[in-house]
C-alpha cells in the first residue's frame, strides 16, 4: 500500500497545519464550538452531508457511494484538557490552562485527511459515517451523542476508533481483541464522627484513624477478593480531614478511582468497597456514606471486527509494523459505550518511543509537555482510507458482515 501512503504524504502538510491550528485553540468538553465548526465546514466543502450539534457539539459527516447496503462508522474525539501547556512549541495553546494533552487534535486531523481523500478518490460501495465526538475526557460525549440518536440517525454495521500512544514507535499500529481498556468508576467516602480535643481522644470518635484503616483495608480487595488472573485498581487519590494538630476532626473524606478490565470484576469491586467501608466504619463507631459514581464501561473489541482491522493494518504497513494482540490498558475511554451498541474495534497508533527525536512524541498523554506526533497524520489517515474502502467494498469478506 505504498501508493496510498505516498498519496496521503503528498498533501499531509495541509492537515498538519490544521492539526496545529486546532492545538492552538483547544476547547474543553462540550465547548468545542470552533473545532466542530471547522470540521463541519471542511466536510461540507468536500461533499459530505453534515449534521451539527449532535450530543451538544458533535458532528457527523455522511458520504454515500453506489448501491451497497453496508454502513461504516469511524470516530474521532475533539476535546482538550484543563492543563497548562509547557511544550514551548510555536503553536502552543492560546487559551490559558487548556491544552490538547491527549492528541485529540491529531485524531481529528487524521480523520479529516482521510475524509478529503475518500471524497475525492475513494473507491467504495455503501455508506460512510464520520463521527466527530465531543467530551471524551470524562464528559461522556459518546453517551450524549447516542442519547441524541446517533446510531438511529446514522446506522452503522461496525464502528472503529484510534488513539495515539506514547512509548510505542511512531506509526506502529497495535490491535487487541477482547477487553482493551478498563472501566472507570469513582467514589467519595464521607466519614462522620465526633470531633474533640487531641489531648482527650476518648471523648471523640476519630475519623482520621478510621480513614487510615479504610485506606489500608481497601488494598486487600484487589489482593484478596479479585482473581489473581484479572486486573483491578483501587486508588485513594485524596484524603481530607482536619486542619490543626490538636483537633480531632468530626469528618473526613476519601476520593477513590476504581478500574477493572472485566464487567464482573467491576461489579465485585463496587460491592466489596461498600461492604468494607461500612464494616470498618462500624468498628470505629462512626458513620460512613459512600457516593458511588459510575463512569466509563470496559472497552471490549469484538473478534470479527478486530480481525478485520488487523488485516487492514498489515496490508497497509506490513506485519513488522503491526502488533496483532497488544496488552490491555487500565486507562478508560468512552468509545466503550459505542462498542456496547455496535460491534467494532479500538486500536492504537504509536506516538513515538524517543528514537525519532520528535518533540513531545514520547511524553505521556495528560502531561503538560505532551504533543501529538505530526508524522502520524499521514499514517493514520491512510489507515482510515484503506479500512473504509475494504469494509465498504462490494466484495467485503464475511468476517465483517453483521
Amino acid at each position: 500500500m505504498t501508493y496510498l501512503l505516498d498519496a496521503l504524504h503528498a498533501r499531509v502538510g495541509e492537515f498538519i497545519s490544521l492539526r496545529r491550528d486546532i492545538h492552538q485553540h483547544p476547547e474543553l468538553a462540550f465547548e468545542e464550538h470552533r473545532t466542530a465548526g471547522l470540521v463541519a465546514d471542511k466536510l461540507e466543502a468536500w461533499g459530505y452531508a453534515v449534521v451539527r450539534g449532535i450530543g451538544g457539539t458533535g458532528v457527523v459527516g455522511t458520504l454515500v457511494r453506489g448501491q451497497g447496503d453496508r454502513r461504516l462508522g469511524i470516530r474521532a474525539d475533539m476535546d482538550a484538557l484543563p492543563i497548562a501547556e509547557a511544550t514551548g512549541v510555536p503553536y502552543a495553546s492560546s487559551h490559558a490552562g487548556v491544552m490538547h494533552a491527549c492528541g485529540h487534535d491529531g485524531h481529528t486531523a487524521m480523520l479529516l485527511a482521510a475524509a478529503r481523500h475518500l471524497a475525492e478518490h475513494g473507491q467504495f460501495d455503501g455508506t460512510l459515517n464520520l463521527i466527530f465526538q465531543p467530551a471524551e475526557e470524562g464528559g461522556g460525549g459518546a453517551l450524549r451523542m447516542m442519547e441524541d440518536g446517533l446510531f438511529e440517525r446514522f446506522p452503522c454495521d461496525a464502528v472503529f476508533a484510534m488513539h495515539n500512544m506514547p512509548g510505542i514507535e511512531q506509526g506502529r499500529l497495535v490491535l487487541r481483541e477482547g477487553a482493551a481498556m478498563a472501566s472507570s468508576d469513582y467514589a467519595t467516602i464521607t466519614l462522620l464522627g465526633v470531633g474533640g480535643h487531641g489531648a482527650m481522644p476518648h471523648r471523640a470518635t476519630d475519623t482520621i484513624v478510621a480513614a487510615a484503616s479504610i485506606v489500608m483495608a481497601l488494598q486487600s480487595i484487589v489482593s484478596r477478593n479479585v482473581d489473581p488472573l484479572q486486573a483491578a485498581v483501587v486508588t485513594v487519590g485524596a484524603l481530607n480531614a482536619g486542619k490543626a494538630n490538636n483537633v480531632i476532626p468530626a469528618t473526613a473524606t476519601l476520593e477513590l478511582s476504581v478500574r477493572a478490565l472485566d464487567r464482573e470484576v467491576r461489579s465485585l469491586l463496587e460491592r466489596r468497597i461498600k461492604a468494607l467501608v461500612a464494616a470498618q466504619a462500624e468498628s470505629f463507631g462512626i458513620e460512613a456514606r459512600v457516593d458511588w459514581r459510575s463512569g466509563y464501561a470496559v472497552l471490549v473489541n469484538t473478534p470479527d471486527e478486530t480481525a478485520f482491522a488487523r488485516e487492514v493494518a498489515v496490508e497497509l504497513l506490513g506485519a513488522d509494523r503491526v502488533t496483532p494482540q497488544g496488552p490491555p490498558l487500565t486507562g478508560s475511554e468512552d468509545f466503550a459505550f459505542m462498542l456496547e451498541r455496535v460491534p467494532g474495534s479500538y486500536l492504537l497508533i504509536g506516538n513515538g518511543d524517543g528514537s525519532d527525536g520528535a518533540a513531545g512524541g514520547n511524553c505521556m498523554v495528560h502531561n503538560p509537555g505532551y504533543d501529538f506526533n505530526d508524522a502520524n497524520v499521514a499514517v493514520g489517515s491512510a489507515y482510515w482510507v484503506l479500512l473504509a474502502e475494504r469494509f465498504l467494498s462490494a466484495q467485503a469478506g464475511a468476517g465483517t458482515q453483521q
